[in-house]
C-alpha cells in the first residue's frame, strides 16, 4: 500500500468494517504523510488529518475550522441530493455557534455531573436487566445484536421519554441511518432510500413536538421541545440524541467485550483489580472509537505542519488514527485496561465535545460493573463482524458462548 492507496481507504466503507485494512492505511499516513490530499472518485476533495496532535490543534480552533457546511464525510452525489431536498440536518455535529451555542443549552443540564448521579441508580438497575438477560439465552447469544444495542437505547430513549413500545422502530431508524453504507443494514441503495429514513424520523418527531408543547413533561423531549427551536431545528435535535445517544455506546460495550475476549490477561487483571474500571472503560472507548471522522471547513489560509490548507478546503479528523498515534499512546495497539495516561479524542475535543460523555462512561462502567464478577467463562462463538461505515459504527455481530451466575 502506497500514501494515495492509503488515503483513498478512507472513502471505502467497507474499511472500517476490516480492521487490519485501516490500521494499516493510518500507520502509514501518519508516518509519511500526516496531512494528506485525498482525491478520490465519487466524492469532493478534503485532506486527512491523522495525527493526534492535528485533531486537537483543529478542534481547538473551532471559530477557524467549521463544521458548516460539509460536517460529515458523504459522496458528493448524497451531499447533493440532500442539499436539494431541504432535509440537511441540523444537529449540534453539523453547526457552529453562535447557533451550537443555544442548541447546547438547551440539553446540557440534562447531561451534567449532578444529572448523572441522578440517573446511577436506574442505569445501574438497567445494567442488571441486561445481564440477567443474558442468563436467558441460556450460555450464548449475540452480544452485540442482544445486549449492547437495547442497554444503551433504552437509557436514552427513556431519558426522552418516548414509550418503550417504540424502542424496536427507533433502533430501526437508528441502524438504517448510520448503516446508509452496509447492504446488511441500508434501507436501500440509493440516496432517495436514505432520505426517506430522515422522513421518517421527522415524522415521528414532529408528532412528539406537538405532543410536549401541548402538555409539557419531566423529560428531555419536553425541554428540546419547548427550547425555542423551530419545528425542523427540533426534529434534527431528536434526531441526534436519539441515534448517537445510544448507537456509539453500543459499539464501545459490544468492542469492550470483543477486546477482553481477545485479551485474557487483560480480563483477568480487571477481574481481579475492579478499581482499574474507568481507566478500563476509557481504553474500551479509545479502542472502538464508534465516531470514525468528522468534516470541518477552513475559513482562511492556514498552514498545518508544512501543508497549506486554503480558505474552502475541507478537514477529515480521523479519529482512530488519531486514538493510535505512537507519539501519545505507548504501544497503542496494545488492549490496556490500566492505560494512564488515556488522552483519547473519541468525544472530540472543545467546543463540540459530545454532550453524553459522562452518560456513555457511565452505561459501560455499569454493564461491566455487573458483568464481570458473574462471568465464569467466555469465548467467540464465531466471526465477529463490523458494520460498513464512512462515520459511526462498531461491532455487528458478536456471537459469544459463556457461563454465568
Amino acid at each position: 500500500m502506497n500514501v494515495t492507496e492509503a488515503g483513498l481507504t478512507l472513502i471505502d466503507p467497507s474499511a472500517y468494517a476490516d480492521e487490519a485494512r485501516y490500521h494499516a492505511a493510518c500507520t502509514l499516513l501518519r508516518r509519511e504523510s500526516p496531512v494528506h490530499r485525498v482525491d478520490g472518485p465519487g466524492y469532493r476533495p478534503f485532506w486527512a488529518v491523522t495525527k493526534h496532535a492535528d485533531v486537537l490543534e483543529i478542534e481547538r480552533q473551532h471559530e477557524l475550522f467549521l463544521n458548516a457546511p460539509r460536517p460529515l464525510l458523504s459522496p458528493a452525489e448524497a451531499e447533493d441530493r440532500v442539499a436539494a431536498s431541504g432535509l440537511a440536518l441540523r444537529t449540534l455535529v453539523h453547526i457552529d455557534d453562535p447557533d451550537h451555542r443555544v442548541f447546547r443549552a438547551i440539553g446540557a443540564d440534562w447531561f451534567k455531573p449532578a444529572a448523572m448521579r441522578r440517573m446511577q441508580e436506574r442505569i445501574d438497575v438497567l445494567a442488571k436487566r441486561y445481564v440477567d438477560r443474558m442468563l436467558e439465552f441460556g450460555g450464548s447469544c449475540d452480544f452485540a445484536t442482544d445486549i449492547a444495542a437495547h442497554y444503551p437505547l433504552y437509557v436514552i430513549l427513556s431519558l426522552l421519554g418516548l414509550p418503550e413500545s417504540d424502542f424496536p422502530r427507533m433502533l430501526q431508524l437508528t441502524q438504517e441511518l448510520f448503516g446508509g453504507q452496509d447492504a446488511e443494514r441500508r434501507r436501500g441503495e440509493t440516496v432517495d432510500d436514505q432520505i426517506t429514513v430522515l422522513l421518517d424520523f421527522f415524522a415521528y418527531f414532529q408528532e412528539l413536538t406537538a405532543a410536549r408543547r401541548a402538555v409539557p413533561t419531566d423529560d428531555l423531549a419536553s425541554a428540546i421541545a419547548n427550547g425555542g427551536l423551530n419545528d425542523f431545528d427540533t426534529a434534527s435535535y431528536y434526531v441526534i440524541i436519539a441515534t448517537a445517544g445510544h448507537d456509539t455506546t453500543s459499539s464501545v460495550i459490544a468492542g469492550g467485550l470483543h477486546a477482553l475476549i481477545e485479551n485474557p490477561a487483560e480480563l483477568a487483571r480487571l477481574r481481579a483489580e475492579p478499581a482499574l474500571m474507568a481507566s478500563a472503560v476509557d481504553e474500551m472507548i479509545r479502542w472502538v472509537t464508534p465516531v470514525k471522522e468528522f468534516m470541518r471547513t477552513a475559513t482562511r489560509d492556514y498552514t498545518l505542519r508544512d501543508t497549506k490548507i486554503s480558505e474552502g478546503d475541507s478537514l477529515l479528523l480521523a479519529y482512530p488514527s488519531a486514538n493510535r498515534d505512537e507519539e501519545v499512546f505507548t504501544d497503542p495497539f496494545r488492549f490496556d485496561v490500566g492505560r494512564s495516561p488515556n488522552r483519547h479524542l473519541a468525544f472530540g475535543f472543545g467546543a463540540h465535545y459530545c454532550l453524553g460523555a459522562a452518560l456513555a462512561r457511565m452505561e459501560a462502567k455499569a454493564l461491566f460493573t455487573e458483568l464481570l464478577p458473574r462471568l465464569r467463562s467466555v469465548e467467540l462463538a464465531g466471526e465477529p463482524s463490523w458494520i460498513e461505515t464512512l462515520f459511526v459504527g462498531g461491532l455487528k455481530r458478536l456471537p459469544i458462548s459463556y457461563r454465568l451466575t
